[in-house]
């Protein structure tokens, strides 16, 4: 038994849990009092999980549970609190052997933060083993503890917003590796050629949490071919194209075109983030309409600008930010005729247009251009029996944060059509929701799970303010231009788990709003959390739009947590 002080109260720990915070509306944080009650929590949760529980995920001092529906997430909080954490003997991991060399941007930066200069961090960053804790971020980054504190080191005041794949990392206690290339705030040592995340593997980290870790020095990298981790095999597309009788040519992607469907949940412990579709209300308006099943891939557009052919007799429907929808027929391809190798250059073309939310048909050879959109921005295109993409771990969705899941659509690929429909008919014509502008869109939160880390001015500004959507924005965040939130402590936020939503604030006080391929740990402090009703509209506001922030009704500013109350007040 331990006796652990809170700056407010002083409780008494023996395995238990100490606090619960809300993260939004379906997900709530369970506060430990070290790695070995996290683990411990985390092994009871995945043996007997809560009910409506849809995942674990375990960090330094804190385990995330997510759930089905709010209401299942207001009930967990009390059952996490009752829970005992029996001790739970941790099998030793393999050792695996990272060669590395030790020549990060950041390496001179943290010789001296440590004292130690140059020489001593790479003496220091080899001369111990290292254990893998847990995963998370991304798929195949493993938070590393060492043997000793030598190498504690803050982040980066600012995130870069491309870290290369391998670079060799420290962050507060803990090391890693990138096994991509992402945005990121810790400070870079060295990289390696090691590859940490590889599908074709049975299992695709190459250093799970438990796997303990010995980086060697090394001079020069032997770099490893073959596609890079989460990459779908390169002979596989091809393959799949020469198959294709009934889909869709991309003429031109636009902007950015992606195979989305609802996501793949359950990975987080994986460093996989759930992805799919931005507005999913969108994504099943416009399978409901050809007659899909609810979560059958389409495609995903900004922008505007997408051109698709017709490969066969197809049935399509548009939904999202409304555009202009134009269909256009060579006037030398009769309908009905195989058009697929057919160059429509220079030809005269009859026009028509086709309206948003509705089924059509898109006869064989015809083309379809999606307008830029007059309001929001993004739109869905559904074909009838879905986009046939290939699945990995489960989804025909392409998280751009990890690489995972289709690539984005280019000039000249064919897309499959499958055989995911739910009804023999198309279904009605339906009434699309408001979309944003470029005027203010306004989005209720639930503070916290760190607003403690702000004091009431912060608050009041975060929710008095129009905040830009800067063109940095894309699937992983929205960043956010305005007056910069100040903190009201100093120090870092251990790496815990996030949600869609989750309003992360760096020192430098510029807010990121995640959005779905959002990281799956962070270590700066989440003020608030937008409800997760209101994510879809949140992902449709354009570049340049602005967001002003509003507390959701019946959520209070959490408060201090004792050994036997809640840290959280709610409407039941």
């Amino acid at each position: 038994m331990e006796t652990v002080t809170n700056p407010t109260t002083a409780r008494v720990l023996a395995g238990r849990v100490l606090s619960v915070k809300p993260v939004g509306t379906t997900a709530v944080l369970a506060e430990l009092s070290g790695l070995h009650d996290v683990l411990a929590l985390q092994a009871l949760l995945l043996e007997h999980p809560l009910p409506g529980q849809v995942e674990v995920l375990a960090a330094a001092e804190t385990v995330m549970v997510t759930a089905d529906s709010p209401r299942a997430a207001r009930r967990m909080p009390a059952r996490l609190l009752e829970l005992d954490l029996a001790v739970r003997a941790q099998a030793e991991g393999k050792l695996v052997v990272i060669e590395a060399v030790y020549d990060g941007e950041d390496l001179a930066d943290v010789g001296r933060i440590t004292g130690l200069g140059v020489e001593g961090v790479v003496a220091a960053h080899t001369g111990q083993v290292w254990t893998v804790a847990f995963g998370g971020f991304a798929p195949g980054f493993g938070y590393m503890v060492g043997e000793n504190q030598l190498l504690e080191v803050p982040r980066r005041s600012s995130p870069r917003t491309a870290v290369p794949a391998g670079s060799v990392a420290l962050a507060g206690n803990y090391s890693a590796v990138y096994p991509r290339q992402s945005p990121g705030g810790w400070q870079l040592i060295g990289r390696t050629a090691a590859r940490m995340w590889d599908l074709a593997r049975e299992q695709p980290a190459l250093a799970a949490p438990g796997d303990r870790v010995q980086f060697r020095a090394v001079r020069e990298l032997v770099e490893l071919s073959g596609p890079q981790a989460g990459a779908a095999d390169p002979e596989v597309p091809a393959t799949r194209e020469q198959a294709v009788r009934s889909g869709l040519r991309i003429l031109s992607p636009g902007l950015q075109s992606l195979v989305q469907d609802l996501g793949r949940p359950g990975y987080g412990g994986l460093g996989v983030s759930a992805a799919g579709a931005l507005d999913r209300s969108s994504l099943r308006r416009a399978n409901r309409i050809v007659g899909n099943e609810p979560a059958a891939a389409v495609v995903e557009t900004v922008a505007g600008g997408l051109r698709v052919q017709a490969v066969g007799d197809q049935v399509l429907a548009v939904t999202g930010a409304p555009s202009a929808l134009t269909v256009a027929t060579p006037s030398d391809v009769p309908a009905g005729s195989d058009a697929e190798n057919a160059d429509d250059a220079g030809r005269p073309e009859r026009v028509r247009e086709v309206p948003m939310a509705t089924a059509f048909a898109l006869l064989d050879g015809e083309i379809l251009t999606i307008g830029a959109p007059e309001r929001g921005f993004r739109t869905y295109l559904a074909i009838r029996g879905g986009a046939d993409a290939e699945a990995v771990l489960g989804s025909r969705s392409t998280d751009t944060m990890s690489g995972i899941g289709p690539a984005p659509l280019a000039p000249e690929q064919l897309l499959a059509a499958g055989a995911a429909t739910s009804s023999n008919v198309v279904g009605n014509p339906e009434v699309q929701p408001d979309f944003p502008d470029t005027g203010v869109t306004v989005l209720d939160i639930v503070p916290g799970p760190r607003d403690d880390w702000f004091d009431d001015d912060a608050l009041e500004s975060l929710c008095t303010q129009d905040w830009t959507v800067t063109p940095r924005s894309n699937r992983v965040g929205m960043r956010l231009d305005g007056q910069p939130l100040k903190r009201s402590r100093d120090g870092e936020l251990a790496s815990e788990g996030t949600v869609s939503g989750a309003i992360q604030v760096p020192p430098e006080g510029e807010p990121v709003l995640f959005l779905a391929d959002h990281p799956i740990t962070g270590g700066y402090p989440v003020i608030g959390v937008v409800v997760d009703h209101q994510l879809d509209i949140a992902a449709q506001v354009p570049i340049g739009g602005r967001i002003r922030f509003r507390r959701a009704p019946g959520y209070a500013r959490p408060l201090e947590p004792s050994s036997t109350s809640l840290n959280v007040s709610l409407k039941k």
